[in-house]
Order: structure tokens, then C-alpha cells, then sequence
């Protein structure tokens, strides 16, 4: 067995390579699905396309009773590699920057050794292969198009390079918060750059308006709130003598909660459009919600602890880390349809695996495709005796 698995393991992880080298944006997925069904076709699991570029495979599909859904997203982000990895990628401006290569190739590992397994497992098991979690609303696309049906409770992971190797979050209730962003556009009065007496300068407006929005968490916020704005972009100007007419700003907010979110983009409008108006200029102002926050099931979040637990000991609970974090994960949409958890896995091993997620230098950790695997297999039902022995201290 202790052979069958390693090979398993050493397959998965070739493949996250291979993965890794051929990044596609959300619901750009085409080759990355079409490596996804093959594998499948080959283990004969059965499978149908969902939401497009996703997929949806069934093991033990006739089995009584409501399945278990286990999840992988696969989609990249538009950063351009500086890892300097033989499998960097090799699709200009596009990089698996959050080891969404590394959850994909892990719930295929976990499908072929289910597959091995097939008969003991005492429900159905889907697998939810997902398309477009960065902010394109990848799940929500795949609940309409039947991605839960029959599907009894739902497990989900991110690997997490904040937390020490192998350790555990996940909490019985918030694990990631809500996000959502905001465009502002600056309409001024144009002009000479000798001449500021004679415009109406969008681009210190704007300025102004950023300034002010650092102090929205801070002094119209209780001290308890957890809440984020960061501005992350701002454009204006044609020419270094020119004051322009136009100038936006746009950026991000993390709530907990829907009321916090109320409260923080009303506070935004209000602060934005006051203060340009200070300096004679126009701010109009739109909000995007993106996701809810990620709030698990206690039932089902004490089940993903205990597992984790069986089979890395108790201190893998410990994680030190203050939660809800601030990220956001449209795993939500999954847990608002039906009960399910949420874990962090920390991939931090003090081998360059401590870069953050979104970072063009990231790069997965190979090493928690096997954790993660065992701990799929355990959720899925699959008695100890069909897996290997391991610890984290091995």
C-alpha cells in the first residue's frame, strides 16, 4: 500500500507542476479542465461539465444517502512569475499565485485513491473541480448549474503560508471575512499646471479623499469592528504640465459581516464625496459587492478539526493565528447552500514556502498534497486501514 500511495503522491505532484507551468484566468480554464476530465476519464470516474470550465465528478454515486462534496478551484491570477521556478510559468502576465494548481492536483490525488477504495465508502463523494474564485464568482455559478445536489455537507482548504507547516484553522464559525470594492471618479476643471488658481485639480482631490479614508476604521468604526479599506489604485493625468479634468481611485474593503459593510460603504460615500467637494470637485462613487464572509457549520468544522487531529495529533490545532482573517473566499457560497467547513492549512516550512499568497514570487508547497489528501480521504469516509501511516513529524 505504502508504494501505491507514494506513487500516487509523486503523480499529483508532477502534476501541480504541470499545472503551474499553464496558468489560466478564471473562467479561462479550457486547458485546465481539459487536463482535470482526462484524469478522471482515465480512473473512470464519471464526471460532467458544470459552470463551463468546471467539473463534477461522482465516486460511489449509488450509494444511499446525501454525499460529501470535497472542492479544488483551479483558476490563476494576472501576475507575472518572478519565481525563477524550472516550472515558472510560461504564460506571460498569468501565475499560480495562490496554490490553486496545488488544490486541484490534490483533489485529483485524492480521487485516485478513492477510486482504489470505492466500495468502502459508506456515502456518495463529489468532487467539486471550480472555476473562477478570484473574484469572478466561480461557486455561485456552479450551485446554478447543480453542483449540490444531493450533496449533504461540503469541505473546502487554502493553503495558508502565515501559518506554521502543517497546522490547522479552522474555526466553528468565521474563518475569512466578506470583501467587496470601490471606483471613485474625480470630475474636475482642467488647465495649465502654472494656473492651479484656475482649476479645480481631481488628482488632489483624490489624494485628500485617500488620506481621509484611512481614518474611516479607525474613528467611525467601534474599536471592536474588524474591518479593512485599502485604496490600491489611482490614475490621473496625461502630462507633467497638465492638470488633468479626470482622476479615479478604486480599492478594497474586508468586513465580517453585512451590517459592517452597510456602515463601511456609507461612510466611504459620505467621506469621498465631502472632501472632493472641499476642493471643488465631483467624486461619484461606485460599490461592488464580491463575497460574504466564509462562516462554517460548527458540526462540520469540529468533524475537519477532529480528523485533522487523528491523524496529526492534537498540536496541529494550534495555529496562533488571529482570526477571522481578512482575505475572502467564495467558499461561502457553498456553506450558505448547505452545512460544510472551511480549513487554513499552514504551508510554512522555513523553505521559501512564507511568501504570501498574491506574491509573484509564491510558489506551493508540495508537501501538504499528501496531508491534504489523507485528510480528504478521512472526511470521504475511508476506514484507517486504507490509508498509510504518516505523521507531520516523519
Amino acid at each position: 500500500m505504502q508504494n501505491l500511495w507514494q506513487e500516487n503522491i509523486l503523480f499529483a505532484e508532477k502534476l501541480r507542476k504541470q499545472l503551474h507551468a499553464h496558468p489560466e484566468l478564471g473562467w479561462q480554464e479550457k486547458n485546465t479542465a481539459s487536463l482535470v476530465r482526462r484524469q478522471l476519464d482515465a480512473l473512470d470516474i464519471p464526471w460532467r461539465a458544470c459552470a463551463d470550465t468546471g467539473t463534477i465528478a461522482w465516486l460511489n454515486k449509488d450509494a444511499q444517502g446525501a454525499a460529501i462534496a470535497l472542492r479544488g478551484d483551479m483558476d490563476a491570477l494576472p501576475i507575472e512569475e518572478q519565481t525563477g521556478k524550472a516550472w515558472q510559468s510560461v504564460n506571460q502576465g498569468c501565475m499560480h499565485a495562490c496554490g490553486h494548481d496545488g488544490h486541484t492536483a490534490t483533489l485529483l490525488a485524492t480521487a485516485r485513491w478513492l477510486k482504489h477504495f470505492e466500495t468502502e465508502l459508506p456515502q456518495p463523494v463529489v468532487l467539486i473541480f471550480q472555476p473562477a474564485e478570484e473574484g469572478l464568482h466561480g461557486a455561485r455559478e456552479m450551485i446554478k448549474d447543480g453542483a449540490l445536489e444531493n450533496v449533504g455537507a461540503i469541505y473546502g482548504w487554502h493553503n495558508w503560508p502565515a501559518l506554521p507547516y502543517g497546522t490547522m484553522a479552522c474555526p466553528d464559525d468565521i474563518v475569512m471575512c466578506g470583501n467587496g470594492t470601490f471606483n471613485m471618479i474625480f470630475k474636475g476643471r482642467g488647465g495649465h499646471a502654472s494656473q492651479p488658481e484656475l482649476c479645480a485639480d481631481p488628482i488632489l482631490a483624490a489624494s485628500a479623499v485617500n488620506v481621509a479614508l484611512q481614518q474611516i476604521v479607525s474613528r467611525r468604526l467601534a474599536p471592536q469592528a474588524t474591518a479593512v479599506i485599502s485604496v490600491t489604485q489611482i490614475h490621473g493625468g496625461t502630462a507633467p504640465t497638465v492638470i488633468p479634468e479626470t482622476a479615479t481611485l478604486s480599492g478594497s474593503i474586508r468586513v465580517p459581516d453585512e451590517d459592517t459593510r452597510q456602515q463601511l460603504n456609507q461612510h466611504i460615500s459620505e467621506v469621498a464625496t465631502y472632501t472632493a467637494a472641499a476642493y471643488g470637485v465631483k467624486c461619484t462613487i461606485e460599490h461592488d459587492m464580491r463575497y460574504q464572509a466564509t462562516i462554517n457549520h460548527k458540526e462540520q468544522a469540529s468533524r475537519a478539526r477532529k480528523e485533522w487531529q487523528s491523524l496529526y495529533g492534537e498540536p496541529a490545532l494550534h495555529h496562533g493565528q488571529a482570526l477571522p482573517i481578512m482575505a475572502s473566499e467564495d467558499f461561502s457560497y457553498y456553506l450558505q447552500a448547505v452545512p460544510g467547513a472551511f480549513a487554513l492549512i499552514g504551508s510554512n516550512d522555513g523553505d521559501a514556502h512564507s511568501v504570501a499568497c498574491h506574491s509573484p514570487h509564491y510558489d506551493f508547497n508540495d508537501r501538504l498534497i499528501a496531508d491534504v489528501c489523507r485528510w480528504f480521504c478521512q472526511l470521504a469516509g475511508l476506514a484507517d486501514q486504507s490509508l498509510p501511516k504518516h505523521s507531520l513529524e516523519e
